[in-house]
């Protein structure tokens, strides 16, 4: 009998088999990825990375990015509450906090360990979290791993929230949403979520990734826009890697919360600090921002002119409420295509297909960028126009 289940036990040579079959059903389905390496210098109209306010290549934040990596090395060498926290990590939160308007903040080494984190520790077995379901794949995988009731309602649905908090009974409720989200660039009507939290005393969770450098006078983030930022039941995460230019994230609110998720939230305590360039590049970012809030204006002129134009060719293409615009496509093998004609023509576009977004969703992803010129802007409307699918 063994040796019956021995002999049809996989070899080595085939116990991974398996994978042979994924690969051809996403081959056929026309949605195989593959990596492409970025020439540093490459020419062309980049409108598919979130490099919003181009600030990466910023000469004041190479240039602390670079002194940060000599003073204390290229990476932190240990988890921030044993030896990898510096003087950038303690001057960036502070700093963040108060440009955002929070008590406090704590940085993670992205913003995916950042709304992991947060979510496993202000939520357990008991709790229940109501998400919005186009919510991040970090956001949605952080209230999986948290143990709680988790309940997915429809795209910014104010009526279903009110009524699954109602059905809700639990003593711990938290509301968790995008403030803009990240396929069609929507905002959500902070002010209405807000009133129905506080209607059922649900604490609140808003991913602000692309908020921060965008929406408000100063880009201080929705929560901001909207006289939230600061509250005592209110928590925001963001990224370092999009307005900011850097990597890494961080988790905003009340000061105990943050010395709560500082002390439990395993993405933070057993994970290496931050890379001091990060922080460096970072923090000389933010300061930027601060004293040129003009950038944020040129962005939101910038989405504009991109929406209009597309818009005028008779694109199908969502508003520019912030600083993300898409064009629906008819599936994941046209959207496919029309990427990579876009980018033959020297515009770089992102190509949103399943399992991102469902198939009849399919879209080319476009990011608004401060620095580019109207005549960038024109000659990307016009490649794409020519390159719509037939």
């Amino acid at each position: 009998m063994n040796r019956t289940r021995q002999d049809h036990r996989p070899s080595a040579d085939t116990v991974f088999d398996w994978l042979d079959d994924s690969a051809r059903r996403r081959e056929r389905a026309g949605l195989r990825r593959e990596m492409r390496v970025r020439d540093a210098s490459a020419p062309g109209i980049n409108l598919a990375g979130n490099d919003y306010l181009g600030l990466s290549s910023h000469p004041e934040v190479t240039s602390a990015a670079g002194e940060a990596a000599v003073r204390w090395g290229a990476g932190s060498g240990a988890a921030r509450l044993v030896t990898g926290t510096t003087r950038l990590h303690v001057e960036l939160e502070r700093e963040l906090a108060a440009f955002c308007g929070f008590e406090a903040a704590l940085v993670f080494s992205s913003g995916y360990l950042a709304n992991l984190g947060v979510l496993t520790a202000l939520c357990r077995p008991g709790s229940l979290v109501v998400a919005d379901r186009t919510n991040h794949a970090s956001l949605i995988d952080g209230c999986g791993l948290s143990g709680a009731e988790v309940v997915d309602i429809p795209h910014n649905d104010p009526v279903t929230l009110d009524e699954t908090l109602t059905a809700g009974g639990r003593p711990r409720a938290l509301v968790v949403t995008e403030s803009v989200f990240s396929v069609d660039g929507d905002l959500v009507d902070l002010d209405e979520v807000y009133a129905t939290c506080r209607g059922h005393g649900a604490a609140l969770l808003v991913d602000e990734a692309h908020a921060l450098g965008v929406v408000g006078e100063r880009g201080e983030g929705a929560l901001g826009a909207a006289g939230l930022a600061g509250r005592p039941d209110t928590v925001a995460t963001v990224t370092l890697s999009k307005s900011l230019g850097a990597q890494g994230g961080a988790v905003l609110g009340p000061r105990r919360v943050i010395e709560h998720v500082l002390n439990s939230a395993r993405g933070f305590l057993f994970d290496t600090g931050l890379a001091p360039a990060c922080a460096g590049g970072a923090l000389a970012a933010l300061r930027i921002l601060d004293r040129e809030p003009a950038r944020v204006a040129r962005l939101r002129t910038v989405a504009t002119r991109l929406h209009q134009g597309l818009a005028a060719a008779g694109l199908p293409v969502s508003p520019a409420r912030a600083a993300v615009v898409s064009v629906r496509a008819g599936s994941a093998r046209s959207a496919v295509a029309w990427r990579e004609e876009c980018r033959a023509a020297g515009v770089e576009v992102g190509c949103f297909r399943p399992p991102s977004v469902p198939d009849r969703f399919s879209r080319l992803r476009l990011t608004a960028r401060a620095d580019l010129s109207d005549a960038e802007v024109d000659r990307a409307v016009q490649v794409i126009t020519e390159h719509r699918p037939g």
